[in-house]
């Protein structure tokens, strides 16, 4: 799974008939500092995530194991969004 923050949405009038209905989210890498890195992924949302939001992602074909997903030509999920990240006894994130 991929630490990451949920920084925009992508819109597609045009899409494979088993994406209806799934929110397409974009979602930058997050480091263990907390720090974004300039690494993107376009993610379908299983959990009602929002913009700003630090979130898990599946890749792969882990990413079909969700309701949302499963039997959908999907390589990137969103499946939780994050309360705290704590690392060696100390909180790096809080929601």
């Amino acid at each position: 799974m991929i630490l990451g923050k949920v920084v925009g949405t992508v819109v597609a009038t045009c899409k494979d008939e088993k994406l209806i209905g799934n929110r397409l989210m974009i979602v930058q890498e997050v480091d263990l500092d907390n720090e974004l890195i300039r690494q993107y992924t376009v993610a379908v949302d299983s959990v009602g995530a929002g913009i700003g939001e630090i979130v898990l992602t599946a890749g792969g074909s882990s990413a079909r194991y969700t309701e949302a997903t499963k039997g959908k030509p999907v390589d990137a999920a969103i499946v939780a969004i994050v309360d705290t990240v704590e690392i060696n006894g100390e909180i790096i994130y809080q929601k």
